[in-house]
């Protein structure tokens, strides 16, 4: 059971011209300024009544804020004995190789054998609890069936300095992918927002709804009807590699839920034909996260990490260099 309850606060003279985030953050001491920051974009914050979710607005005297707090007897995740491929460590954070097919966090559907219940095992719970207890040390994540480079938070400190530098994409991050056709080496650019029909998707615009996102796209080997790509992120939204590749009509391979009515057009050569039966039925999206790169909290300096192409996508190159 979920329990309720809330939190009224007015803004006196010494309060004034101070981010509404912050105020919070000293008004209520149980959570971190990220937490609140949830809370305020969540819908939790009502200013004057109203449901307000500016966590920079600068508050003024006579300001009334209700914060409402839920309380809930969250499930504590058991760690389980998953084997991690650890690329780095310290005391500080973990650089994980994520292997296709294993989910980050536990959801409806998938509350065991994830990324974090790999990850209280390995740490012995020792992570941050920024994200609650369903997320621990979770910075970011990938999809399911994504492999690559993900950094973890060992502490609240170090989940914060790293989330504030996703939040100004100051976070290198490079993808090597599969696709479909030969796209040219170009930038791309749009916005990302939920779709309106089904909700496990995003769409993609050029209208300003959503959150911008932007990608570098670079062509490294072309194969006819496929070719290698390396993506360099600017923005980290949701699915914004699959939708950018989708959006000039050269999908990522394997990907069920975007471009899976563009690919047909590229079995249309008959001399090919058993090479696009062949990569049609790639078992998974074949995206790699190859690179990552950002400022160490605690060692302050500029660190970077690269991984490679795991086997099965490698093993698909290879197959199409000789055919």
């Amino acid at each position: 059971m979920s329990e309720f309850y809330n939190i009224k606060i007015t803004i006196n003279k010494e309060l004034s011209a101070i981010r509404l985030d912050k105020v919070l953050t000293n008004k209520i001491d149980k959570f971190s300024r990220s937490q609140i920051k949830i809370l305020i974009q969540n819908g939790n914050v009502k200013k004057n009544n109203k449901i307000f979710n500016d966590s920079s607005y600068l508050v003024k005297e006579g300001d009334s804020f209700d914060i409402n707090i839920i309380e809930s007897n969250t499930t504590k995740y058991k760690p389980e004995n998953i084997k991690l491929d650890i690329i780095y460590e310290d005391s500080d954070l973990i650089i994980i190789n994520k292997q296709s097919g294993i989910v980050t966090h536990p959801a409806p559907g998938n509350e065991t054998g994830t990324l974090v219940q790999a990850l209280l095992n390995h740490s012995t719970n020792k992570l941050s609890t920024i994200n609650g207890n369903n997320r621990p040390g979770i910075v970011h994540r990938l999809d399911k069936e994504t492999s690559g480079l993900m950094v973890i938070a060992k502490n609240n400190f170090t989940h914060e300095e790293l989330a504030k530098q996703f939040k100004v994409h100051t976070i290198t991050r490079k993808y090597h992918a599969l696709v479909w056709g030969v796209p040219k080496s170009q930038t791309i650019e749009g916005y990302i927002e939920r779709n309106k029909i089904n909700r496990k998707k995003m769409s993609f615009n050029k209208k300003g709804m959503g959150k911008f996102s932007k990608t570098d796209l670079k062509l490294k080997q072309s194969f006819g009807n496929s070719s290698i790509v390396e993506c360099k992120l600017y923005t980290g939204r949701t699915h914004q590699v699959r939708l950018h590749l989708t959006s000039i009509n050269t999908p990522l391979l394997g990907d069920k839920l975007y471009g899976k009515n563009k690919v047909n057009q590229f079995g249309k050569d008959k001399e090919n034909f058993n090479k696009f039966l062949i990569l049609k039925n790639f078992s998974r999206q074949a995206l790699h996260a190859s690179h990552l790169g950002f400022f160490h909290p605690t060692l302050k300096k500029n660190v970077e990490f690269n991984s490679k192409i795991p086997d099965d996508i490698s093993n698909l190159i290879k197959f199409l260099v000789k055919y």
